[in-house]
């Protein structure tokens, strides 16, 4: 460097040993990044707008929930949460583009009991759940709900098996597509009664629940989200939900299993999901900000009002639970000889 007198002058010793330290933390600090992607993007998440990815259609109960959590999340996080609908294939599209994005914590998916099922029920699936995606929380339990058209003779679950087995094999039921809650519910229902219906699968529950009320389909066992405004409008008539207790939203209607079918109790859960090597650091603020919005008074009575149970579970207890489902649903699957290509 230059003296003011413009002649060269070299630095001090000390000035040496504090620029080589200053070398040294930068060059640390930078292999440290680069050893780790993570660490640098968990220290600025979220730094732009996150992706809730729901496997349906706009209109069904996962999108509605979807909605709600975005909602309260955006505020909660300081960047826009967006929901992104990626239907098809019994929801199994929308988790294996969720499996296969960047673990950045931008793209998660808002996934179902139905995801579950799909391990036992597809031969092969391009993803594995329990490996490729990491669980965050659970918002909520549905319960599934025995729903006819209004014009339908039947007014109890007995007077409906009596109608089906009058005509074996004439009436359908329909369900949210392939290997979803509903299908597996509707395959159990015949099993059971000793019924013969025909599936008609659906991308969701809104094109469903348009040919339930125009008559082009006999019942569904959809979540009663979709189906309760028209329950209450009269123009579906609820029969029975499939869950072991019955709904606080329809405490007149009864459960199958007091219908009859003893021992009948399947529900639909929902929950949040990221890439599975998405940081712990991120996934641990998703937790916390999620089970905060879920466990709020404004969400509860939001839950309420479409007749979900607002849960928010840790990670390792929603672990536990898709662990658990899972082999529930393996026995049934079997059971019910239920298979897709």
């Amino acid at each position: 460097m230059r003296s003011p007198l413009g002649f060269c002058s070299r630095p001090s010793p000390l000035a040496r040993r504090r620029h080589a330290m200053a070398l040294g933390a930068a060059l640390a600090a930078g292999l440290a990044a680069a050893a780790w992607p993570g660490l640098a993007g968990a220290q600025a998440w979220p730094a732009k707008p996150i992706t809730l990815v729901v496997p349906f259609p706009a209109g069904g109960t996962t999108d509605v929930l979807a909605r709600a959590l975005a909602e309260k999340l955006t505020p909660a996080l300081g960047q826009t949460v967006i929901v992104e609908s990626k239907p098809g294939a019994g929801a199994t599209l929308g988790a294996d583009h969720v499996a296969k994005a960047r673990p950045d914590g931008y793209t998660l998916l808002v996934g179902a009991v139905h995801h579950t099922i799909a391990s036992s029920v597809y031969k092969k699936l391009p993803y594995d759940f329990q490996k490729d995606l990491a669980p965050i929380t659970t918002i909520a339990l549905v319960p599934n709900v025995l729903v006819v058209n209004a014009a339908t003779p039947a007014r109890s679950v007995a007077e409906l098996v009596a109608l089906l087995k009058a005509r074996p094999g004439a009436h359908t039921y329909g369900s949210n597509g392939n290997g979803t809650a509903q299908h597996l519910i509707g395959t159990q229902f015949e099993n059971l009664t000793g019924t013969d219906l025909v599936h008609i699968p659906y991308k969701g529950s809104g094109p469903l629940a348009t040919d339930l009320l125009g008559g082009q389909v006999t019942l569904s066992f959809d979540t009663v989200t979709p189906v309760l405004q028209h329950i209450r409008a009269g123009k579906l008539r609820a029969l029975a939900v499939t869950t072991a207790r019955r709904a606080a939203v329809l405490p007149e209607v009864p459960t199958l299993d007091e219908a009859g079918l003893k021992g009948f109790d399947i529900g639909t859960w929902f929950g949040v999901l990221a890439p599975a090597a998405t940081p712990k650091e991120v996934l641990a603020r998703l937790n916390t900000e999620m089970v905060k919005v879920i466990q709020s008074a404004e969400f509860r009575k939001r839950m309420d009002e479409i007749g979900a149970e607002p849960i928010g579970h840790s990670a390792e207890q929603m672990a536990q639970q898709l662990r658990a489902e899972t082999e529930k649903f393996a026995r049934l699957v079997k059971a019910a000889k239920v298979t897709i290509e």
